[in-house]
């Protein structure tokens, strides 16, 4: 009794987009897009971490840099502030290269993610 009281029209319309909607192709193309945006997102999440600790080691590094330049003042010890100094541009290249590496390896993932096309 309910399918006689429903308009035809209106039931082929639903039955229309039923059948746009929910084929299997449909289905599995929105599904890799789906998977493909939260990879996006991902990698996306990935490289601003990396960019925090690059800031984030810039700053140590660079607050460092000024003590021991401020104790080389203080007490002429020229070789220990060398010393500290040539360790904090190792660590500051370090981060760069991890940096590098970090977004390489980003777009690697990303770029060889299927789209579902």
């Amino acid at each position: 009794m309910a399918n006689e009281m429903v308009n035809p029209q209106i039931a082929n319309s639903i039955q229309a987009v039923q059948q746009a909607t929910l084929t299997g192709d449909i289905i599995r193309h929105a599904g890799a897009g789906k998977a493909y945006q939260s990879v996006s997102q991902s990698t996306a999440i990935a490289v601003q971490d990396a960019t925090d600790q690059l800031r984030n080691l810039n700053t140590i590094s660079t607050t460092a840099a000024g003590v021991a330049i401020s104790q080389m003042l203080a007490t002429g010890n020229v070789a220990q502030c060398t010393e500290v100094l040539t360790q904090l541009q190792t660590l500051m290249t370090g981060a760069a290269e991890n940096f590098k590496t970090i977004g390489s390896n980003a777009g690697e993932v990303l770029s060889t993610f299927p789209t579902g096309d």
